[in-house]
Parts: C-alpha cells; sequence; structure tokens
C-alpha cells in the first residue's frame, strides 16, 4: 500500500498487507501550499523510487487523483488500473466508470473485482490490535477504575466544519452517566486537548479522558465500549472497524458516499436537516464558519433518541 505518512499507522493494521510506503502526497498534507513546482519534483522523485521496486500492478483507488495516476504511468508499471475520469484516464491501461453517490467502498471494491474474484456481501472493515496495544488497553482502564458499561465520545473532526457543539456533547454524556450509569471516555489527539477539556469542564460529573493514544492503542480501547459517538471522522470508522457499535453525525459531507460501512443496524448515522447538505465543502476560513451551522441543526434530542434505541437494542440496561 502506498499511503500518506498521515495514515502510515492505518495501513499497518490491515490483515494481507504485506509492506507499505509512504509518500507525503501533495495536496492531502493540510500545510500551506509551496512551491508550485514541488509537486512535479515529488513526483519524479517518487516515480524513481517505485520504479526501482518492480510491480506489475498499479490501483489508483482515489477517482480524481491524476497524480497517482501520473505517478504509476511514470513509474512504468505495466498495469495501472482506476476510474476513468478526464483527468486519470489517460495515464491508465484500464478504467472504470465512477459512479458519482456511490459509497466510496463500493467504488474501489469494483476495481478489485475487477481483477480478482470476492464476495462483495462477506466483506467488511478490519483493523487488528496487537497484543501490546490489548495490553495497554487493559492497563489503562485498570487504571482509571472504569465500573459499568464503557461508552466513548470523540468530539474531534478532521476540518472544524465538522464539529458538533460541545455544549450538546455535555448534554448526551450527563444522560448516558444518568439514565444507565455509563463510564464516558472522552478521547482525541493532543491537538483536540482543549476541545476535550472544554466537554469535560462543563459536565456535572468526572469523566475519563483518553488523549494522544496511537491508533492501535485507540482501537482497543474502543473494542470494550458498548457504544462511540462522534462527528464524521476517522476514530468513528476505527469504532466500526473493530466492531463497536457507533453512531455518526454528518453534516458538510455525504454520508451515501462516506458514511459508515458496516451492518446498518450497529453503525447509525444522524444527517444535518439542512437543505444545503451535503455540499462536501469542508474549507471554510475560521471567519465563514458562522455562516455554515449546518451541524448545529442536529438536535441533542435526536441524538439522545438514537442512542436509546441502539443501547436497547444491545441490552444495555437503563439504571431506572
Amino acid at each position: 500500500m502506498l499511503v500518506g505518512p498521515w495514515s502510515l499507522e492505518v495501513a499497518q493494521h490491515i490483515p494481507g498487507v504485506d509492506h507499505v510506503i509512504a509518500c507525503p502526497f501533495t495536496w492531502f498534507d493540510r500545510k500551506p501550499k509551496g512551491s508550485p513546482v514541488q509537486p512535479y519534483r515529488l513526483l519524479i522523485e517518487e516515480s524513481k523510487r517505485i520504479r526501482a521496486l518492480g510491480f506489475d500492478l498499479a490501483i489508483n483507488m482515489r477517482f480524481d487523483f491524476w497524480w497517482g495516476a501520473l505517478l504509476a504511468y511514470l513509474a512504468d508499471i505495466p498495469v495501472r488500473l482506476g476510474y476513468g475520469v478526464p483527468e486519470c484516464r489517460p495515464f491508465l491501461t484500464q478504467a472504470l466508470p465512477y459512479e458519482s453517490g456511490r459509497h466510496e467502498a463500493l467504488q474501489d471494491l469494483s476495481l478489485i473485482e475487477a481483477i480478482s474474484d470476492c464476495a462483495e456481501d462477506n466483506l467488511s472493515l478490519e483493523f487488528r490490535t496487537t497484543d501490546d496495544e490489548e495490553r495497554f488497553a487493559d492497563e489503562w482502564l485498570a487504571s482509571i477504575d472504569a465500573p459499568g458499561h464503557l461508552m466513548a465520545i470523540h468530539p474531534g473532526a478532521g476540518a472544524a466544519v465538522k464539529l458538533w457543539p460541545s455544549e450538546r456533547y455535555v448534554q448526551v454524556v450527563d444522560k448516558l452517566l444518568n439514565d444507565y450509569g455509563a463510564t464516558v471516555i472522552l478521547t482525541g489527539s493532543k491537538e483536540e486537548r482543549s476541545l476535550i477539556e472544554e466537554i469535560s469542564g462543563k459536565s456535572r460529573h468526572p469523566l475519563k479522558i483518553l488523549i494522544g493514544a496511537s491508533l492501535g492503542e485507540l482501537a482497543a480501547v474502543l473494542k470494550r465500549c458498548s457504544l462511540a459517538i462522534g462527528s464524521d471522522s476517522g476514530v468513528l470508522h476505527l469504532g466500526v472497524a473493530v466492531g463497536t457499535p457507533t453512531l455518526h453525525l454528518y453534516g458538510p459531507v455525504s454520508a451515501d458516499t462516506f458514511g459508515p460501512w458496516g451492518n446498518e443496524a450497529r453503525h447509525r448515522v444522524i444527517t444535518s436537516p439542512y437543505p444545503c447538505v451535503p455540499c462536501n465543502v469542508l474549507d471554510y476560513s475560521p471567519t465563514e464558519l458562522a455562516a455554515h451551522r449546518c451541524m448545529a441543526a442536529i438536535k441533542t434530542e435526536s441524538v439522545l433518541d438514537e442512542v436509546t434505541q441502539m443501547l436497547k437494542e444491545t441490552k444495555v440496561a437503563h439504571r431506572n
């Protein structure tokens, strides 16, 4: 697998992957734009590195990623498979149609099916944790004295416009603690510490906080939870991959295309009622965010109703 450095840890936990290569793909690193020639300098350097590895086949899984398709072409990989969109088609030896609005997992499975047999109905997300990561989860949970059912809330997201208001999370947290006697774990990266502390500080109850754990450690903790709640983020997909029931809050991004890939009864979505949803636009400036309140339109009551139903179906007892 050829992935960005930001996805390296995910790729290393996928069963069946023999080797992982990192490439800081241009335009996806969320850094300020540099020199206009930098993307092409990187392209030449990477094509030499990839060519030396002697691959027989390349699959370009992002439909509009012409840079990746061109990389495979310049690396002299003989079979180059991807989507037949105009910007990629010239660099491919085999191109399949891209169907707008179809789930991205199904799109990519169609590429795999073009070269091999796979039973689509039996495929699911999988993230394999190590013994050390499982041990971390056991030891960390023992250290925080976590009675009752464990429930995780991950309030962060990759874009500010995807964040649900922190005071709404506080209402959900307090409900889980009052009605189910749950141990609620707030999770986040080091960069999300202020958001985590804001929610924890507003709650009427002491909360358990897990900040800065590796993805594998976080996955091992999520495996032990009865429910994980959060906005559209990679961590909620991680919850799906380890089998934890999940509730995803979606605003600007299409849940039909990028929503949870799994049993709909166990992995549910609440979508903003705004008529402009989904716009699939994420790069609003801080001054523009106030005008884009689609996530705030998701009511606390809607989330609590869904949580109640999910916990009932997974047989988590209401303490009253």
